[in-house]
C-alpha cells in the first residue's frame, strides 16, 4: 500500500472512533461516571503519546530549539482559537452534562461547536501522516492512541449535545465530516512535509503536540474531573501506563 493511502486510511479510521463513540452515546443511556472515567483513561493515553511518540522524538531528530518553539507556539495558537470559540457558544463542546448550549440558548453555537471539533481532531490526525515520515512506518502506538482517545471524546460531547436538543443529522453529521477531515488531515501532514528536514519536521510534531496537550487539558481532563474527582488522576495513570507500553512493544 503506498505511503500516502496508508496515512489518509489511518487518520479517516482513526476519526472514524468519534463516531463509534457517538453512536453508543445517542442509542445507550450511558451513565456520566462512565463517561468521566473513559475520558480520564483517554486523557491518560494521549499524554503518554504526545510524549514519548511526539515530543521525544522531536527532541531526538530535530533538536530542542525547533521543538520547544513548536510546542509553545502550538499551544498558544489553539489556547487563543478556542478561546474565541468559547465566546461563541463552544466552550463546553466535550462536556456530558447540561454545560452545553443549544441554539436557541446560543446563537450560533451550532456551528462553533462543530468549528471547535474540528479544531481538536486536526493535530492529532496530521501527526499519523507525519510518523510515516519520521520512522519506518505508520506509528502504531500513535495511532491506537488517537483512536482509544476519539472514542470518549464522540461519547461525552454527543451526550452532551443530545441534552442540548442537538439533532441526530447535526451530531452524526459533525462527526462524519470530522473523520473525513481527519483523514485529509492525515494525508495533508504526509504530503505537504515529504522531504521537509529534521527540524522541520520536529518542529510540525512539536507544534501537533502542544495543540493536543492543550486540548486535552482544556477540554478533556474538566469533563473526567467532573464526575470522577477522585479516582480519575488514577484512571489516566492507567490510560499513561497503556500507551507507554504499547510504545514501549512498538
Amino acid at each position: 500500500m503506498p505511503d500516502w493511502l496508508l496515512a489518509g486510511g489511518a487518520g479517516l479510521i482513526a476519526g472514524g472512533a468519534l463516531l463509534l463513540g457517538s453512536a453508543v452515546a445517542w442509542f445507550v443511556r450511558v451513565p456520566p461516571r462512565v463517561v468521566a472515567v473513559v475520558m480520564a483513561f483517554g486523557s491518560g493515553v494521549l499524554i503518554s503519546a504526545l510524549a514519548f511518540e511526539l515530543v521525544q522524538e522531536a527532541v531526538e531528530e530535530g533538536g530542542l530549539a525547533p521543538t520547544a518553539g513548536g510546542f509553545l507556539l502550538g499551544s498558544v495558537v489553539y489556547v487563543g482559537l478556542n478561546v474565541l470559540l468559547a465566546r461563541r457558544g463552544a466552550r463546553h463542546r466535550k462536556r456530558s452534562g447540561t454545560q452545553q448550549p443549544s441554539q436557541a440558548e446560543h446563537s450560533g453555537s451550532g456551528g462553533a461547536i462543530a468549528v471547535g471539533a474540528l479544531l481538536d481532531g486536526v493535530p492529532e490526525s496530521m501527526v499519523l501522516g507525519l510518523s510515516l515520515l519520521t520512522g519506518p512506518g505508520l506509528s502504531l502506538p500513535m495511532f491506537a492512541a488517537v483512536f482509544i482517545s476519539n472514542v470518549p471524546e464522540g461519547l461525552s460531547s454527543t451526550a452532551g449535545w443530545k441534552r442540548a436538543g442537538r439533532s441526530p443529522g447535526y451530531v452524526f453529521g459533525i462527526w462524519g465530516a470530522i473523520a473525513a477531515a481527519s483523514g485529509l488531515a492525515a494525508l495533508a501532514g504526509y504530503l505537504l512535509l515529504d522531504g521537509a528536514g529534521p527540524t522541520t519536521l520536529a518542529f510540525v510534531n512539536a507544534l501537533a503536540a502542544g495543540a493536543i496537550l492543550a486540548m486535552i487539558t482544556d477540554t478533556m481532563i474538566p469533563e473526567a474531573f467532573e464526575e470522577a474527582a477522585l479516582y480519575s488522576g488514577l484512571i489516566a495513570t492507567l490510560g499513561f501506563l497503556a500507551a507507554f507500553s504499547l510504545h514501549s512493544l512498538g
